[in-house]
């Protein structure tokens, strides 16, 4: 398609769209957009929701498109369009809203065209690839003025709201730190040798703005999560929930000093990323000094304050394989500390001894507070608006910065660059691949 034509045609659709549903009796009519690793839970999520029909889905491997279909078929759902391209879906006027589960390196710009073209948007994390991106992603959500919230379900969560809450009403006194836990058993993905594009896949669109690459199993479906052109390792990945939450129990938006070291240990294969990271971030928000750590481990590890450990978190049922992972956040204030798991649930401890305090487990429904908030246009009414899901994404962009140079970085919050550091300032954007370019101008 060609670019200028789809934006004029996107820019004139616009007004139309952005205070009413271009569908009748207030339906939504949601695309789904990536229909392989979290593309079934988008389309489950929708699926039981009243007033929302799942209008098409889009993929660019047809076996993807195959199983969307076979599962709204379950489900009892009508049959929706099918697309292999995102642009020719998002000409369709009566669609109102997008959701992206596609690999991180499109998420971007996804959504800046969605914008464009009057779609509100549901976004996996990472919202962005990298820190140019983020302010991107942004900039388009404001300018077209779209509801777009970040896949962060865990804001949703009922019992993290409540932690949350707790923190600000003084439970555990003096928040100054938190800790986020990833350990996560990953195994390693070994040696793929390049091979043809399996058929009915388009590796072209696959590829996007990032460089084109040989095509291998180990950079394609789930794996592209352990290089840096499509990826951001677990941090990016398991770890952008809890750096989410880390950073919102805090109170912070953005640091001013971080500071991470790792590698890939065990394995000899060909992923790229770190499999065992730990970062610190800096914050001085108004004046007031705040910690914060970050933890990603990929083997065999301990459980950490009760976080992991189903005795606690209210998981007897969790299957060994999920009990062996440690997800979740610490928090540690002058009175207490708080334990969150990534099964939305928290406990309590208080004072000089330890003592059990306030706890609970309670989800909560993320896809449903988009809907509501497509049907208010209330930014505000989101749990995960596009604003903090970015501000979350640049802390593991940060983060991975500084592996990558091997040094602290500082960061200007007003500038969004690092302090007099130009080889990581390089890595704050990338080169795109036409025409799949995330525009300086949205």
């Amino acid at each position: 398609m060609d670019r200028r034509n789809f934006l004029v045609s996107s820019a004139a659709a616009l007004g139309a769209a952005s205070s009413a549903f271009a569908s009748p009796n207030d339906t939504v009519r949601i695309a789904c957009i990536g229909i392989g690793g979290r593309g079934p839970s988008h389309l489950n999520g929708y699926s039981k929701l009243p007033n929302v029909e799942i209008a098409a889905i889009c993929d660019i491997d047809d076996s993807h498109i195959a199983k969307g279909l076979s599962i709204l078929d379950k489900l009892g759902k009508p049959k929706p369009q099918t697309y292999k391209d995102i642009r020719k879906l998002l000409e369709d006027k009566t669609i109102d809203a997008i959701s992206i589960s596609s690999p991180n390196h499109w998420h971007t710009l996804m959504t800046i065209w969605a914008c464009q073209a009057g779609k509100d948007v549901y976004v996996e994390k990472p919202c962005s690839h990298n820190i140019f991106e983020a302010r991107q992603i942004v900039a388009a959500a404001r300018k077209y003025n779209r509801m777009v919230q970040q896949g962060s379900q865990i804001r949703s969560s009922v019992a993290i709201q409540e932690a949350v809450q707790h923190m600000r009403d003084g439970l555990i006194g003096d928040v100054y730190m938190a800790r986020g836990l990833c350990f996560k058993w990953r195994d390693t993905i070994g040696h793929a040798l390049p091979e043809p594009v399996p058929a009915g896949v388009d590796y072209d669109l696959w590829t996007g703005p990032s460089p084109m690459h040989q095509f291998t199993q180990n950079r394609f479906h789930y794996k592209w999560h352990w290089f840096w052109d499509t990826g951001n390792g677990d941090l990016g990945n398991q770890g952008i929930h809890e750096m989410d939450v880390a950073r919102w129990g805090l109170g912070v938006k953005y640091p001013v000093k971080v500071s991470a070291i790792g590698g890939h240990f065990m394995f000899d294969d060909d992923q790229e990323t770190p499999n065992t990271l730990n970062c610190a971030f800096e914050f001085n928000d108004g004046g007031k000094r705040k910690m914060l750590e970050f933890e990603v481990r990929h083997w065999m590890s301990n459980h950490e304050a009760t976080v992991g450990d189903p005795t606690y978190q209210g998981n007897a049922a969790a299957s060994p394989r999920r009990s062996s992972d440690s997800i979740g956040n610490i928090f540690y204030g002058s009175k207490g500390y708080i334990t969150m798991d990534s099964y939305s649930s928290y406990q309590t401890w208080l004072g000089k001894q330890q003592e059990p305090g306030p706890k609970n487990n309670k989800g909560g429904d993320h896809f449903a507070n988009f809907i509501d908030a497509v049907k208010s246009r209330k930014r505000e009414d989101l749990h995960a608006e596009i604003e903090e899901g970015a501000a979350s994404t640049v802390l593991v962009h940060l983060a991975n910065i500084s592996y990558k140079v091997g040094r602290t970085v500082h960061f200007d919050a007003n500038t969004m660059t690092c302090t007099g550091d130009p080889e990581a300032n390089k890595l704050l954007t990338r080169a795109y691949r036409k025409p799949f370019v995330v525009p300086e101008k949205v």
